[in-house]
């Protein structure tokens, strides 16, 4: 269903926000460029909704009466012609036999349905291109790479899907069939991406949602809704609307008079129900009586905002989003236009420079904060959960820039990952970093740090640098820059498109190449020994990691993992070059005893935290207490979505999602005492949201009391949370007139939409 956003706070000078909120996955940045005067107005929903109601399509691939809604460009695409009328499919998720399927596009352009080879035994089963996250060629992924050999490579395509959802891995029967299914589906996937669409109240997702429930909804087939149907659809959408005004809106509509509403009527139905008057009358504020606005009109609304407001910008937003041609052409604005504007990227909370790099990437690696995680390999928990390849090239894909590898001793000579003394699953050292080759740059072009946990004996070392060598080639960095200072770090913009490790170096590499360094006990820092002596997890057994072998020392440049020598010795002979691990633990009473100081060190050199051993579902902690104190590697578990990766997905979500945040002058300062600016005290007004999610899906009567609370976070003296108090029985819409006062303004905000049914 659709979830519109929250509305925008005010923006103002110098500070970066996020909202959050349980709608979706990822949190939203935003900036503060001046003091308003009036609370910041947000996006409202205009929906063009023309649904097409009926069946799927025969399965002999004709198109039924009429088409679906497509833009100028695809109705006549080779590929998408192709995709309507369907394809058999291998289906292969195992060594046993593939089965094979008849997998269509369905007329919205929007959902993908299969069915059974024999129509007897036909599947129901649907997917929406609104779920997939990307499309991948041959066997690039772990499924087909195990089980995909008895298909011709080219004939072969994974389906990646949002979330935690497992891929889809086909086979087609020829290479033209596979060809048009990637190229069409990266068409459909471009369409809907928000990122590309001007105006997201006539977008793809729009129509997507209600086209579904309506569909749902229309019980005997016949492309009409009677009243009960109606009502169907309101309870799908979250709406516990009285009867009383249900069916008088439903009369309203029925231009016919029998009882049953049409194509037609029932996008008028719909338009009705999603006005947004709260929306209205701010329009209204603005445009006055003739219930337009003027370019000095919307310039005096861009004012209030805190927006950037001449005439010319002010003419060209109303040439940009009306829709009216006359109205265009006098330089007027009329509602639709005024919500289209709203609805896009430049009415987004997130300031579009931001989409972009647009800081300063020539500063060393210790002034970043870099986007981290822990236990990159695993996809559940780490007790039991699957280790797998798909698990780093998502977090690839998000901006991750540092990946942990737990590299053990395995079978014929070849190191596996895996989360030691557990029931996890194993996956080859030699798959991860092929996946690393493949994904590490795809997202962004800044260098990517391999923290190792070696657990592996010399042999197995040195087979691990040679699978690095090997197959990273010279995206591996394994002598320091040309004209860098060897004991100074470089800058993300001198690294781009490297690969660092971090790991042990022996203190002196003129070693034969099979000789074995060795390293005293009180400087091995792994993290499970670590965790060990803090949290007496396990057995301290062999000590192989106390050796390294010369081979893999060698590709240890800029980040070499030492022990913590204390805070005093660090500030007193910094090494910019080496590099500690804390746990969550640590790192909290280092910023509960010196903070400040800790401050100074992160100033100078790197610092990674991890979470707790003891936290069995691979559940996180809060990073922004990390940050604050300027640790770079903060290490998430990225398989565990929640509220802490909320906090990180809009902690990178600026600077061009490229995973290397610039940290604020204060926490870069190594003479400094970190003194946060003066706090501000906004005052944000929750005006509107509507199609807010079910809390209980399996609960088909179930409606939402939904609420707002807008929090923030940053040092301990600002962290605040307010909320709206709750609209009874209403998931379908949430107004509000309240504006909530919220104590001084910190780093992070977020508005988090809430309910109980």
């Amino acid at each position: 269903m659709l979830a519109e956003r929250v509305p925008a706070v005010p923006r103002r000078a110098g500070r970066e926000v996020a909202c959050r909120s349980h709608l979706s996955p990822h949190v939203l940045a935003a900036r503060w460029p001046g003091p308003p005067t009036e609370p910041a107005v947000p996006a409202g929903a205009a929906l063009s909704l023309e649904p097409r109601l009926g069946p799927p399509r025969p399965p002999d691939g004709s198109a039924g009466g009429g088409g679906g809604h497509w833009p100028a460009g695809l109705t006549d695409d080779e590929d998408i012609k192709l995709m309507l009328k369907g394809s058999l499919l291998w289906k292969i998720k195992s060594p046993r036999r593939a089965k094979e399927r008849l997998y269509r596009l369905q007329e919205d352009g929007m959902t993908i349905w299969f069915e059974r080879r024999f129509r007897h035994a036909r599947s129901k089963q649907i997917f929406s291109v609104m779920h997939i996250e990307g499309v991948r060629e041959g066997y690039q992924s772990e499924g087909l790479r195990k089980y995909g050999a008895s298909f011709p490579e080219r004939h072969c395509f994974t389906i990646v899907f949002k979330g935690k959802r497992k891929n889809l891995d086909l086979a087609a029967r020829g290479e033209e069939d596979a060809r048009h299914w990637v190229q069409g589906l990266t068409k459909l996937i471009a369409r809907v991406d928000p990122a590309r669409t001007r105006c997201r109240a006539l977008s793809l997702p729009g129509l997507t949602w209600i086209h579904d429930m309506l569909r749902r909804a229309d019980k005997n087939k016949d492309n009409k809704m009677c009243f009960r149907e109606i009502k169907n659809v309101l309870r799908m959408i979250n709406v516990d609307m009285n009867d009383i005004y249900a069916y008088k809106l439903f009369k309203e509509c029925d231009r016919s008079g029998d009882e049953r509403l049409e194509e037609r009527e029932v996008e008028e139905f719909c338009r009705r129900l999603l006005r947004r008057p709260e929306l209205e009358e701010i329009f209204g504020r603005y445009s006055g009586e003739d219930c337009v606005l003027s370019a000095e009109e919307l310039r005096e609304f861009l004012r209030d905002q805190g927006e950037e407001a001449s005439p010319r910008q002010a003419r060209a937003i109303i040439h940009a989003y009306e829709l009216n041609e006359k109205a265009k052409q006098q330089d007027l604005m009329m509602l639709d236009g005024f919500m289209m504007y709203l609805l896009s990227a430049d009415g987004d909370i997130l300031n579009q420079e931001h989409t972009k790099v647009h800081q300063d990437m020539s500063q060393p690696l210790c002034h970043y904060f870099i986007s981290s995680s822990h236990n990159t390999y695993l996809t559940d928990n780490q007790i039991g959960g699957t280790s797998s390849t798909e698990a780093y090239i998502r977090a690839f894909m998000k901006g991750c820039r540092c990946v942990e590898l737990d590299c053990w001793e395995g079978s014929n000579g070849e190191p596996i990952i895996y989360h030691g003394h557990t029931l996890t699953s194993k996956i080859l050292f030699r798959d991860v970093i092929e996946s690393i080759r493949d994904y590490a740059f795809k997202q962004s072009p800044y260098p990517v740090i391999l923290s190792l946990e070696n657990h592996c004996g010399l042999e197995q070392q040195a087979t691990m640098a040679r699978h690095m060598k090997a197959i990273l080639g010279d995206m591996l960095l394994t002598q320091p820059l040309e004209g860098q200072d060897p004991k100074d770090l470089p800058s993300p913009e001198q690294l781009k498109g490297k690969v660092l490790v971090k790991g042990k170096k022996l203190p002196d590499l003129q070693h034969e190449p099979r000789s074995s360094g060795s390293l005293s006990d009180n400087e091995d820092e792994e993290e499970e020994e670590e965790e060990e002596e803090e949290e007496g997890l396990q057995e301290r057994g062999s000590r192989q990691a106390s050796q390294v072998a010369p081979e893999l020392s060698s590709v240890v440049v800029y980040c070499q993992a030492v022990p913590f020598p204390g805070l005093a010795q660090a500030l007193r002979d910094p090494r910019p070059c080496e590099m500690s691990s804390f746990s969550e633990r640590k790192a909290r009473k280092l910023i509960r005893e010196a903070g400040k100081a800790f401050v100074r060190y992160n100033a100078q050199q790197l610092s990674r935290v991890y979470p707790l051993g003891l936290k069995m579902n691979s559940s996180n902690y809060n990073p922004q207490e990390m940050w604050n104190a300027g640790c770079q590697l903060v290490a998430l578990n990225f398989q565990t979505p929640g509220y802490e990766m909320d906090l990180n997905a809009g902690r990178f979500l600026g600077n061009g999602r490229c995973g290397y945040v610039l940290k604020p002058g204060f926490l870069r300062s190594s003479r400094g005492s970190f003194s946060p600016e003066p706090p501000l005290a906004p005052l944000p007004q929750v005006i509107t949201a509507q199609q807010l999610p079910k809390l209980n899906a399996e609960k088909r009567s179930s409606i939402v009391d939904p609420l707002v609370r807008v929090e923030i976070h940053g040092v301990p003296a600002d962290c605040s949370k307010k909320q709206t108090q709750h609209k009874l029985n209403n998931g379908g819409k949430l107004c509000s007139r309240t504006g909530a006062r919220v104590l001084p303004a910190g780093i992070w905000v977020g508005g988090q939409g809430l309910g109980s049914s």
